[in-house]
Order: C-alpha cells, then structure tokens, then sequence
C-alpha cells in the first residue's frame, strides 16, 4: 500500500477495496461491516428513534486533548443524548483528499474506533471519497447517528418555562481555546486540553436523578451564548444568567484575553446545558457533580418571563448586559 492518499482510493476499484480491508474493516470491526453489504440491516428496538447527523471539517486536525475522529463520535453522540437517547449505531463518511498521508488516516481511524468501542456503539455502515490535491483539507468526515429513547424521557426546548433553572455540566471553552491556541502555535504554563466526551452516560444519570428535567442541548459552536439564544427564541421565553457562576478555568479566561475571544462564544464538545423545573435543580445539580463528566456542575441562572427574549448577563460587578449570539464566525473550523 502507497504511504499517500490517491484518487484511485475513492474509484471503487481494488486500490478503494484495499483501503477499506487495510484501515477501515480492522479498525471498525463488527458483525455488520464483516458483512461487506452496501448497507447494514439493523434490529429494530421497542421504543422511538433518534437520529442526528453532523460533519467535521476541523482545523488542525489533531489538536490537545482529541482529533477529528474521536471528535466525530462524541459530537454526534452528543446530538443523540441531547435527546436522553442511547447511543445505538452510527455510519461514517471520509472525504479524503490526494496525497492525504494514510499514517494520519489510519491514526484518525484508530482514535474513531477506540471512542466508539467506549461509548458501546458501533460504526455499522460508511462510505469514502477522494477529492483532488487542492480540492480539500486533508480529511472530513461526516457520521450520522441513530439512538433509542427510553420511554418516559420527554426532552424537548418546546418545555422550557419561565423559572425553570440552567445549569451547565462544566468548565466552559476548553475545547474551543484548545484548537484556537493549537492553529495559532501558542502555549500556556498550563495545557489546554479539549473536553471532548461522550455524554451520554451523565444525560441518563441526568434524566434518571430529575423528573424535571425539560431540555438539553450541547454548546458546540457559538457556545453558551448561542445556545441560550436559540433556546430562547425556541421557547419565546428570556433568561437570566449569573457570572460569577460560570465555570470557566482561569488558564482558559486568560487565554480568551489573549486571543480576545469571549468564554461565552467559545466551543465545547463535552459539555451539556440543562434546563429543569427548579423544584429538581439541586437534586439534578447533586447528581451531575456525582458523575466524573459533571463534577464542576453548576446553576448559572434562570428562564424569565421576557417577551423580548433577551438573555441577560449579571455581571461580577453587579451590572447587566445583554449576551447576544455572533453576528459572524469567530472561530472557523472549529468542529
């Protein structure tokens, strides 16, 4: 096998087939792909579906604390749980470009693996493209998800309420800095890592602590800010958030400084915002911080009755402002 990606990898000839058997099948190992059909039948479970799909285009492509490819499977994982859904299967699409280094391709592959065989999913299906040298960015990847909803678990922005609490699973804008800090050749005293994760098993510890619990929805890109606005608009309701209750850690807020980024605006992909009748917010609060993927939990506000929508920050000096989503990109290709 060639050291290099070629078109011929993506012709569908006995080059792409070689490819498939050396990188892909190994990696990916399971009783569907073992089947070598163009599709993979799947049982169908009791219960509702949930299914999401999403495409990573990150730049650089490994970065502290992750890759692209583990960050595929935690971001669509993610998706599904935002849902309360179980994580069940995913497919996974490659779009590689000419002289893409397939050392690079097997180590996203490996990483792809490994956090799937983790989070108990399997990669059933897939399909790989070579576009040519100029025409792309080394490698995408897209992976559609599907999951199982247990019954009882409504989860949905529609049932967000005034009063209800916010609350957030942990320390806000490491993956975000990580990748910016990384493109832009910085470093720090301390090493920013990615929070990459599959969250999963902390939504069902969430749902399973919390008959209150109404909504939840991962900070991915435009950060906390964007998924309180979109919420808001959702729900036609406003929100009301506490500053000095922002976990943010002091290695990221100083790197934001630096970067002159925003911790609000900035990406996650391990984190999960919540919102849940008050009655259940310290019960919910209890058992976030009991599971190693919340343990910096916190409270940070509550949904207020604002036809306006706004959403308001109390800031540390007892001041308010209005925290809107970005008009533009802050940070491109950030998952």
């Amino acid at each position: 096998m060639t050291e290099l990606i070629e078109m011929a990898h993506g012709a569908g000839g006995r080059t792409m087939a070689g490819l498939i058997d050396s990188v892909f099948r190994p990696a990916f190992d399971n009783q569907w792909l073992a089947r070598a059909e163009d599709h993979a039948a799947l049982a169908a479970p009791d219960g509702r579906l949930a299914m999401t799909t999403d495409t990573y285009v990150i730049s650089p492509l490994f970065f502290p604390g992750g890759d692209i490819g583990s960050l595929a499977v935690h971001g669509t994982i993610n998706d599904l749980a935002t849902a309360g859904a179980r994580p069940l299967y995913l497919s996974a699409g490659f779009v590689l470009e000419e002289g893409f280094p397939i050392q690079d391709l097997q180590r996203v592959v490996a990483s792809m693996a490994d956090a799937a065989k983790a989070a108990g999913v399997a990669i059933v299906t897939g399909d790989t493209k070579v576009v040519e040298r100029g025409k792309g960015d080394g490698l995408f990847i897209n992976t559609t998800g599907l999951g199982l909803v247990p019954d009882g678990v409504e989860l949905s922005t529609t049932r967000v309420r005034p009063g209800d609490a916010v609350l957030v699973s942990g320390s806000l804008g490491d993956h975000g800095v990580a990748v910016m800090s990384k493109r832009s050749g910085l470093s720090f005293e301390t090493e920013i890592e990615s929070d990459s994760a599959a969250l999963h098993d902390l939504v069902a510890v969430m749902a399973g602590a919390a008959a209150g619990l109404r909504a939840l929805r991962d900070p991915t890109r435009g950060g906390l800010s964007a998924v309180l606005n979109e919420i808001a608009q959702a729900a036609g309701v406003g929100m009301r958030i506490r500053e000095v209750d922002l976990p943010v850690k002091d290695s990221v807020r100083g790197a934001c400084e630096l970067l002159g980024l925003d911790p609000l605006n900035v990406a996650n992909e391990g984190k999960m915002v919540a919102f849940c009748d008050p009655a259940d917010a310290q019960r919910l609060l209890d058992a976030m911080r009991a599971h190693p993927l919340g343990r910096d939990a916190s409270v940070i506000g509550v949904v207020t009755d604002d036809p306006d929508r706004f959403i308001e920050l109390e800031t540390a000096f007892g001041g308010r402002r209005v925290v809107d989503w970005l008009a533009g990109e802050q940070l491109p290709r950030i998952c």
